[in-house]
């Protein structure tokens, strides 16, 4: 049965989705919807059978379709969700979710509170090394996860540099919300435990005039006491060049993983990417149309993005005050959102 679907954005990210869900067979997307008429109808061309439209309101009201793909700019995600779950759709919105706790806990009850489904675009996730590596660890491999350290150093992220909406962090957030949501994510995701308390440090490599430093590193302490060392730099020098390295230590053991071990990764701008993160957006993608039709379980739960969600939104404060921040000082904060293993939460404190 065809998941006929509307697209909401018209940026350079939504163009990647269409694409993803182009090679979908099980996809039919409808409408391609924005503020631009013109993009909107460039990026309908992509999709055989797909419309370009201005009328976003109607494009995901639209009785024919059963579910909507949110992927415009972070302050859209929270309005153009909430309608969808409205109007009866199942959704999937682009990272980061929101810009808020309580945007995000009214997406969710929008949606996951209508009987609809809500996943997040947790992108990284879907990557083949990190799949193989949360396996390995929900198998009991390593034993308790306890330590984390993830170097992850790319290229320039956007089109013209940096100079897009996302650098304003009244829009995107912050870079530690906008991209850091992806590495904090994963690094909870990892060690199974919700970010507790964060420090950021935050670096301007090739774009010293911007308000947004291109560049971080994140120590997190997580709700059973675990470490996490993260590094997210978007500045070295070629556009789409990229190192990962991941190493998970647990109690019983210690699992790994670096993009210098593939084959041919040894100098700038690499190509074609490392097969240990290529196609995770076509996994991610078909994975949410198998849970709108519900053949499995989410692999992105929404109080796990909300433990991510907090966790970014408190190395964004770290980042701008020069302080350790904890997390209950996020607004909207609680318990109930905490997370993923309240089992963990029963671990020795750091």
């Amino acid at each position: 049965m065809t998941l006929a679907v509307t697209v909401v954005g018209t940026g350079a990210f939504a163009r990647e989705h269409l694409l993803a869900l182009a090679g979908l067979a099980e996809v039919e997307v409808r409408w391609v919807a924005g503020q631009d008429l013109g993009r909107a109808e460039e990026l309908a061309r992509l999709v055989p059978g797909a419309r370009g439209t201005t009328d976003i309101a109607a494009a995901v009201a639209d009785p024919g379709v059963e579910a909507v793909d949110v992927v415009n700019a972070t302050p859209g995600h929270a309005p153009w969700t909430i309608a969808a779950g409205e109007a009866g759709k199942h959704v999937h919105v682009d990272k980061p979710a929101a810009l808020s706790l309580p945007d995000l806990d009214a997406m969710v009850a929008a949606t996951e509170g209508r009987g609809l489904t809500l996943m997040v675009g947790q992108t990284v996730r879907f990557q083949p090394a990190v799949r193989t590596l949360a396996a390995a660890a929900r198998a009991g491999e390593i034993g308790a996860p306890r330590l984390v350290h993830i170097t992850w150093y790319t290229g320039h992220a956007w089109p013209g540099g940096w100079r897009s909406w996302q650098l304003d962090p009244a829009l995107s957030g912050g870079h530690p919300v906008h991209n850091g949501t992806h590495i904090i994510d994963a690094a909870t995701w990892l060690l199974g435990s919700a970010p507790q308390e964060v420090f950021t440090r935050g670096f301007r490599t090739f774009s010293p005039g911007m308000d947004s430093p291109d560049s971080f590193h994140v120590q997190l302490r997580t709700a059973d006491g675990s470490l996490a060392t993260l590094e997210l730099c978007y500045a070295l020098r070629e556009r789409d060049d990229m190192l990962r390295r991941v190493v998970l230590v647990g109690t019983g053991g210690t699992l790994r993983h670096s993009t210098e071990d593939e084959p041919g990764l040894v100098s700038d701008a690499a190509r074609p990417g490392p097969v240990s993160v290529e196609g995770a957006l076509g996994a991610q993608l078909a994975h949410w149309v198998d849970v709108v039709r519900g053949r499995t379980a989410p692999v992105v739960r929404t109080d796990e993005v909300r433990a991510a969600l907090a966790g970014a939104l408190a190395a964004q404060r770290s980042l701008v005050t020069g302080r350790r921040v904890h997390v209950d000082e996020i607004p909207g904060h609680d318990r109930a959102g905490a997370v993923a293993s309240t089992a963990a939460e029963e671990g020795t404190q750091a």
